[in-house]
Parts: C-alpha cells; structure tokens; sequence
C-alpha cells in the first residue's frame, strides 16, 4: 500500500510541476488569443472568406477557359475558316442584351421579343461568319456552344468583380454574401462546363425532355413547317385529333413555341378542346430525377415572349390548359440527356394521353405542345 501511494505522489508531481512552472504563460497566451479575437475575429473570418472565394475563383477561370477553347476548337473543326476565329469569339463572349424599358408596361412584351430577334439574327450571322462551312444544324449548335462559353464567362466576371471588391473594401458583408451563394454559382457553371460538349456534339440534354415527347408523338406522321423554326404534325390519339408542335430539329433550337400555338389556334377558328404543354421543370432537392407531375398552366421557360403568347391566345377562346412536366436538376438540363430523363419521356406520354381522355370527348382536337431545346431530336 505504502508504495502504491509513493507512486501516486510521484506521479502526481511529475504531471503538476509542468503546468505549475509554465501555468502563467498558459494564462497570457490564452488571454492574448481572447483579445486578439475581440478585436480582429471578423477580420480573421473575412481573410478565410476570401481565401474560399479566391480559390473557387482559380477553378472558375479554368473553367471559362476550357469553355472559351472547346468553342474555338469546334468552330475549326466544323466551320472550317478561312482565319483564326479566336478574336470573333473573344468578342463574341462579350456581348450583353439590354431589357427594354418597363417603366411604361404597355407593350413591353413586344419590345423584348423584338430586341430578342435583333439578338438571335446577329447571333446567327456572328456565327455564319466565323464558320462559313457549318450548315443549319451545325451553325445552330455551335451558337449554342457559343452561348454556354459565353454564360461562363458571364459567371466567372460577376464573381471576380465581387472578390475584387471586397478585397478592396475589406467589407465582410459583400464577401460574405458572394460566399455563401458559391456553391450554387460553381453547381450552375459545372452544368454549363458539361453542357458545352454536348452542345459541340449534337447530343440531346435534359431540356429536351418535352421535344422529345413531341417527337415521339409525331414519328410517322407527316410533318410542316411553321413559323418560327418550328414543325407540326397531326396525329390520331385516343380517337381525337391532336396538333402535335416541337421546335425545328436536331440543331440546337427552342423554336417560338407561343407563336405556332396562336397559329395552330387561328387555323382551328379556335376550336381546340385544350392544350396540353410539356417541358422540363426544376426539381427540388429529394425529388427524384425524371418524375413526372401534371398541373395547369403554360408549362414553357425563358423570357416569358412565348409564354405571354399562349396566355394571350387561350384567353381569346377559353381555351384550357394543361402542363406536364419531367422533373430535373439545374445540371440535368443542360447536360447530355440522363437515362432517367429519356424513360420518363413514355411516362409522360402516357400521361398526356390520361389527360386527354379524362379532358376531352372523341372527335375533338387538341394541342400537344413539347417545349425546350431540340438539340439531338428529330421525330
């Protein structure tokens, strides 16, 4: 026992005469580490801050860069120019489209979808001039994997400029924000980065989910063309006659939609018995890839020109709407189509056809209408 206890004792002290010789350092530090966090904590956080930024900023530049090469190399390889294209593009990811004037609401529909023509017309002729070899479909690719380079671009200026300045001003405030929005800005910029190839190539994606549709629905048929840049064919379904319209394919093309379903109204006197619109739509985070919802509405994205249309022309006749829509994510839609995507194509079919025999009476005609981008589709 008498030794257990010596043991202890010594052991004791052998723990204690450390922190008993240095315990008044340990007290200082500790206090100076306090202080220095009282008076320079935040300025600490925003040095961490910046140091994220920074590093996701190097990665977005890598990023830009390779979009800004894929575009050049597929432009030579395709187009085959006389001249090194590299200058026309630089120039052309820096193009920027101003909104028209809204302080005035009256007609503000129609100055955009004219300033958006000014811009698509320019677009197609930067393009024919930079690849005079390309034909329609590949001109129409290539403005599409023009247009991806160039949004990349647009992403990594918008948050180089917010770095910038908040270094400048050392304002944790602009930093923070910029911070905590970058995980949605790098997820949007890597779906741009994936985008591109698919672009270049010709491969359907995910936004193509309601031409698909319509293809589908048309392949067999005989097919017109209407205005602008879109097709339509009549089909038989379910003992009713259905106006099945898609955007012009496999270029990279969304075709105005809104416009050949006024047109495709004005043909029929109005006497359509409902629309039914399919389009791809963004999920929530824990919704499942490719599911498939149904709802009301104009189920069509953008700057609202088509959507507007269509809106305009049910309110003339009282016609219903429906929508269905392939539920996916941000990086889904501009990415080389998922094979979850392409088998809830067929659900959606389905689908449309329940809605057209719970909607409609036989002899009836309807319009089918697949929105989004028909690269990679034709029926």
């Amino acid at each position: 026992m008498n030794e257990l206890a010596t043991t202890t004792a010594l052991q004791n002290q052998l723990l204690q005469e450390p922190f008993g010789e240095y315990s008044w350092i340990l007290n200082i530090l500790f206090y100076a580490i306090f202080i220095v966090f009282i008076f320079y904590g935040q300025r600490i956080q925003m040095y961490i801050m910046l140091r994220e930024v920074e590093g996701s900023l190097y990665k977005l530049r890598y990023i830009k860069d390779e979009g800004r090469k894929t575009a050049i190399e597929t432009i030579k390889e395709i187009g085959k120019p006389q001249a090194d294209p590299t200058a026309r593009v630089d120039r052309f990811l820096e193009y920027f489209t101003i909104s028209p004037q809204s302080l005035d609401p009256a007609g503000v529909v129609w100055k955009l979808e004219h300033i958006l023509d000014v811009r698509d017309t320019r677009f197609k002729d930067e393009v024919k001039l930079m690849a005079p070899a390309a034909d329609e479909t590949q001109a129409n690719n290539l403005e599409n994997t023009l247009e991806a380079a160039m949004a990349l671009n647009y992403i990594y200026k918008i948050i180089r400029h917010f770095y910038l300045l908040g270094k400048k001003t050392l304002s944790l405030y602009i930093i923070m924000q910029i911070q905590m929005i970058l995980p949605l800005v790098m997820r949007e910029a890597e779906a741009y980065a994936s985008a591109l190839k698919a672009f270049a190539y010709g491969q359907p994606i995910g936004d193509g989910a309601g031409a698909l549709v319509a293809a589908k629905l048309m392949h067999g048929n005989e097919i017109r063309k209407i205005p602008k840049d879109c097709v339509v064919a009549t089909v038989p379904i379910e003992g009713r006659t259905a106006h099945v319209i898609k955007a012009e394919g496999p270029g990279g093309n969304v075709g105005k939609i809104g416009e050949a379903v006024k047109i495709i109204i004005e043909e029929n006197e109005g006497k359509i018995a409902t629309i039914i619109m399919v389009d791809a739509a963004l999920k929530l985070e824990g919704e499942v890839v490719g599911e498939v919802a149904e709802g009301v509405g104009a189920a069509i994205g953008g700057p609202g020109v088509d959507q507007f249309k269509i809106e305009e022309s049910i309110l003339k006749y009282r016609i219903p709407v429906n929508a269905v829509i392939i539920k996916e994510d941000i990086g889904d839609a501009v990415s080389p189509m998922r094979k979850e995507i392409l088998d809830a194509t067929d659900k959606a079919i389905e689908r449309i056809k329940q809605v057209i025999l719970e909607r409609t009476k036989e002899g009836d005609r309807v319009i089918i209408a697949g929105a989004g981008n028909t690269i990679g589709i034709s029926p």
